[in-house]
């Protein structure tokens, strides 16, 4: 069947045509193609000989491959973040968001950002391990540790691998601040550390909701908790005494902005404490994945969102300069900020977090490699 594209000014009209995959062997993914890396000197397409080859290739199916890290602390010094420090337990993420900005990672790897982010994927069983090393460091400067940053630590693999789970419980022992945000009602299972650790000052968890829509939410982000499950994990997790926020991560413009006030709206009623929001990036490769993503899902909407993405871009798909990737510019962007601002404080979500995490309870753990002090 021929479907008629609409025209992109920025690129190419074809956008789905580097790594197209056909729809069978993709059910229950994200991305609708695997384009080959940017890295990569050559460029593998699919296509059809006239012999019907492309219906016989199989299903994609998820695989994990283990990593060995030397470290498990990734340090960042960007002013628009609000923490130093991270860990990410899985490279790749089976939660299969189109949008997702972390998919150019996979070229490091030699592997698309396409479907091979979101099915072959990369685990660090080795994560708790080396963090009671690094944690045991004599010149370790405690902070809060963010999970969650890069790729979800409660994607679906975790529930066979636990390596969220024993990274929250060196943790705990050690006394350390952790932040989560997290797509998955998963994180419910260590309700039993986070609890405690909460009634401690040690953590706080975020729900990312990006629609109430079961449709849209299934479509953009295929295996991640329903928006259901999400707001039941935010009411069960406030009930728990842990504090917990909603995050409107990513905003897409004419999708769901006319969403955000019902979806603070129901975070507030679930009991979240605060929230925040982030504007949809489209850095390398993922520009190209959200537009093939677009045009198969709503391909009416294919034009106004990506003119009024690049309104709030300086009229590019994406702009990386510090202090606007995460909120854009220009009239639209900050129509999205004022309907943000006056919601949070019509809901009492107050952005301005009143209590930091407790750092002065901290005790460093002393692993076996880990030489201890004589005195």
């Amino acid at each position: 069947m021929n479907r008629a594209i609409p025209e992109d000014p920025q690129g190419p009209t074809d956008v789905a045509a580097d790594g197209a995959v056909t729809a069978a062997r993709r059910r229950g993914r994200g991305a609708a193609s695997n384009p080959s890396g940017r890295f990569e000197r050559e460029r593998r397409v699919d296509f059809d000989d006239g012999w019907d080859g492309l219906d016989e290739l199989p299903a994609f199916q998820t695989s994990v491959t283990i990593e060995k890290p030397r470290t498990i602390v990734t340090r960042n010094s960007s002013p628009d973040i609000g923490f130093d420090r991270s860990i990410n337990p899985y490279r790749g993420c089976e939660h299969g968001c189109a949008y997702c900005y972390a998919r150019p990672t996979h070229a490091y790897m030699g592997l698309s950002p396409g479907l091979d982010f979101e099915s072959r994927l990369f685990a660090k069983p080795d994560a708790a391990r080396l963090l009671e090393r690094e944690l045991s460091a004599p010149d370790y400067v405690v902070r809060p540790i963010a999970l969650g940053t890069n790729t979800d630590p409660y994607q679906p693999i975790e529930r066979r691998w636990k390596i969220t789970r024993e990274v929250l419980e060196v943790l705990a022992r050690a006394g350390h601040p952790v932040t989560i945000v997290t797509k998955s009602a998963s994180v419910l299972r260590d309700l039993d550390l986070l609890a405690p650790m909460a009634a401690e000052g040690l953590a706080r968890v975020a729900l990312s909701i990006t629609s109430l829509d079961r449709a849209l939410s299934r479509s953009m982000e295929p295996r991640a908790s329903s928006p259901e499950k999400r707001l039941a994990a935010v009411r069960a997790l406030a009930e728990a005494g842990v504090p917990t926020g909603v995050l409107i991560a990513p905003v897409i413009p004419a999708l769901n902005d006319p969403e955000i006030e019902r979806i603070l709206e129901a975070a507030a009623a679930a009991g979240a404490s605060e929230a925040g929001w982030v504007l949809l990036r489209l850095p390398l490769e993922v520009s190209e994945i959200f537009k093939g993503w677009l045009l198969e899902n709503y391909p009416d909407r294919y034009r106004h969102v990506l003119s009024l993405v690049r309104s709030m871009r300086d009229g590019k798909d994406y702009d990386a300069t510090w202090g606007r990737r995460m909120k854009g510019a220009g009239p639209y962007a900050e129509a999205i900020r004022r309907r943000f601002d006056l919601a949070v404080k019509r809901l009492g979500l107050h952005r301005a977090r009143r209590d930091g995490l407790d750092c002065t309870k901290f005790v460093a753990p002393h692993p076996a490699g880990v030489q201890l002090s004589l005195f």
